[in-house]
């Protein structure tokens, strides 16, 4: 089962070092990392999706829990959440084809943020699923180079799991 951890962590040089060391070592394929500060500048967010059953997640979450660092550990996984990714993506774009490739933008709410003499580079956010269904509606025109930020999460509404 896929797990997001959402764990706030003191914000300083070598943290993200040694939270993604954590899972090397331990043999944990991080699906997804997305780490910014949060409202309060002295603290980070870091947004960890991983695969794994309940024991592995134990595992991580003791484990992480060791580190110095780490302030707090959330496994949201299970609340109701808000998530979200980027994309850039840049695509072949022949001025004969740039209204198609524009129609599609607009279906995604997406954008064009540069235009080239023979590309375009589109910038989408969305959860997965939409920004998975944009890259596969933009293949067909060629891509020749694309970028994603892993998820970032957020619990709904007021909730403190303090």
């Amino acid at each position: 089962m896929r797990h997001i951890l959402a764990v706030l962590v003191e914000n300083h040089s070598g943290v993200l070092t040694r939270v993604a060391g954590l899972f090397a070592r331990r043999g944990y394929n991080i699906e997804s990392l997305a780490v910014g500060p949060t409202e309060d500048p002295q603290i980070s967010r870091m947004t960890i999706v991983v695969e794994g059953d309940a024991d592995v997640i134990e595992q991580v979450t003791k484990q992480l829990n060791k580190l110095v660092d780490v302030i707090k550990i959330s496994d949201v996984t299970e609340d109701a959440f808000v998530d979200r990714e980027l994309v850039l993506i840049k695509v072949t774009a022949e001025p004969a084809v740039r209204g198609e490739i524009m129609q599609i933008v607009d279906i995604f709410r997406a954008r064009i943020v540069d235009i080239g003499r023979t590309s375009l580079v589109i910038e989408g956010t969305g959860d997965e699923e939409k920004i998975n269904a944009l890259e596969q509606s933009l293949r067909p025109f060629g891509i020749k180079e694309l970028v994603r930020t892993g998820k970032i999460a957020m619990v709904r509404g007021h909730k403190n799991k303090d």
